[in-house]
């Protein structure tokens, strides 16, 4: 174990410590539960709940990263919070720029009503689009084109919920236009989209967030924060785990390398010089236009 590792002072007593962490991810499934049935219910509109949701679900992880921290050493200090902060107005930019190019096509393809059964229809909804956003993102990986877009993303040697949102801004539009387009093309209803899209966010958000918690054997379904501290390890040879929602596309696609106490000696790009550094805003906006520098992808 190593020096950043949880411990000191400020940790909560070992019995309310132990309980954050069993209790921390069934509160998070069961609040997104929770939020999705009631805004159904009472028939709120969606594109007003699903940034107030996001926004609980961070603060929630946020500060369980102080109670109950994996390494204490990634918590962000307060010259990358700024710099997280322009990247996360960035990332709420550019997702709504990608929401907007499919804006037409969800109006005319997605029913209003579900064509099939709600509860038949959100399963569906979510395997489809887990696949769509498992592709894409192992291609961010594995093509070098999109690599010098992705990689902006595995340049903080940290992990934690406050860069979750360093991305380029092109990847944010190919990866959720790419994720909302198939659903809206294969015609699933609004309720069923929005309801994966809490589920989606809330389980983006925990699996990067720097918190001390196990899913045991619900990790070979779910995605875990386990899993992605291994997909941002500098070792390409444990750095699968292309699925942020659900693991089982790993396991199908041969990309899961997760096992019980595996963790990365360390995180971030294998060659740091190949890519800016993340407080170099406008350079990481820019890089994919540079010639390329180091290793073609993120990917062995």
């Amino acid at each position: 174990m190593d020096s950043g590792r949880a411990r000191g002072e400020s940790a909560p007593p070992s019995s309310t410590r132990a309980v954050l962490c069993v209790s921390a991810y069934p509160f998070l499934l069961a609040s997104t539960v929770s939020v999705a049935a009631v805004a159904l219910w009472l028939d709120w509109d969606p594109d007003r709940v699903s940034p107030l949701f996001l926004l609980g679900v961070i603060s929630y992880l946020t500060a369980l990263e102080r109670l109950i921290p994996h390494r204490r050493s990634w918590h962000p200090n307060a010259g990358e919070w700024r710099w997280y902060g322009v990247y996360f107005v960035l990332t709420m930019v550019a997702s709504a720029f990608a929401q907007y190019l499919v804006s037409a096509v969800v109006t005319v393809v997605s029913p209003h009503e579900p064509a099939l059964n709600l509860w038949v229809e959100m399963p569906a909804a979510l395997l489809t689009g887990s696949l769509a956003s498992y592709l894409v993102h192992r291609l961010g990986h594995t093509n070098a084109i999109l690599w010098r877009v992705h990689g902006v993303h595995h340049v903080p040697e940290k992990v934690n919920v406050a860069n979750n949102g360093v991305n380029h801004v092109l990847d944010i539009v190919l990866a959720q236009g790419t994720v909302q387009l198939a659903l809206a093309l294969v015609g699933f209803s609004r309720d069923s989209v929005f309801v994966v899209g809490l589920f989606v966010a809330a389980q983006g958000y925990f699996v990067h967030a720097n918190i001390d918690v196990r899913i045991g054997r619900l990790n070979h379904v779910l995605a875990s924060p386990e899993q992605h501290r291994l997909h941002h390890s500098t070792d390409l040879s444990e750095a699968g785990h292309y699925g942020s929602d659900l693991s089982i596309w790993d396991h199908f696609f041969g990309s899961y390398t997760w096992r019980p106490g595996r963790e990365p000696v360390a995180v971030g790009l294998g060659d740091p010089a190949s890519f800016p550094r993340t407080g170099e805003i406008v350079a990481s906006l820019l890089h994919p236009l540079r010639r390329a520098k180091g290793p073609r992808t993120g990917s062995a």
